[in-house]
């Protein structure tokens, strides 16, 4: 990945990681937020983990980025933009839907 994709990257990773490091990690520890997402053998769901890596992300330096975490952010990224295309009608305060993008970072309502 050249320096032109890596900014790329971050932009959109700002962008659309809208929580701070110490709100996901709150987030994080909520049982609504350990109850959303697809849990694979009763184990912990993609979304939870990926929030988990999201705050390293986040308190990671620029230059200490490496392309793993350039993957990783791109898939964030994927994620969002594909589950905020689904957006539910109604009000989605107390919703699976937001407690999902809140665990990849997203919260919809901020």
């Amino acid at each position: 990945m050249d320096e032109d994709e890596r900014e790329e990257t971050r932009d959109r990773f700002g962008e659309l990681v809208n929580m701070t490091p110490a709100a996901l990690e709150k987030w994080l520890a909520s049982e609504e937020s350990k109850d959303a997402g697809q849990h694979k053998d009763g184990g912990e769901s993609t979304g939870h983990a990926s929030g988990r890596r999201i705050v390293e992300l986040l308190r990671t330096a620029k230059g200490d980025l490496t392309d793993g975490d350039y993957r990783h952010m791109r898939k964030v990224v994927g994620y969002i933009r594909r589950h905020l295309a689904q957006r539910p009608s109604g009000d989605v305060r107390e919703t699976r839907w937001r407690y999902s993008l809140m665990n990849w970072g997203h919260d919809p309502l901020a």
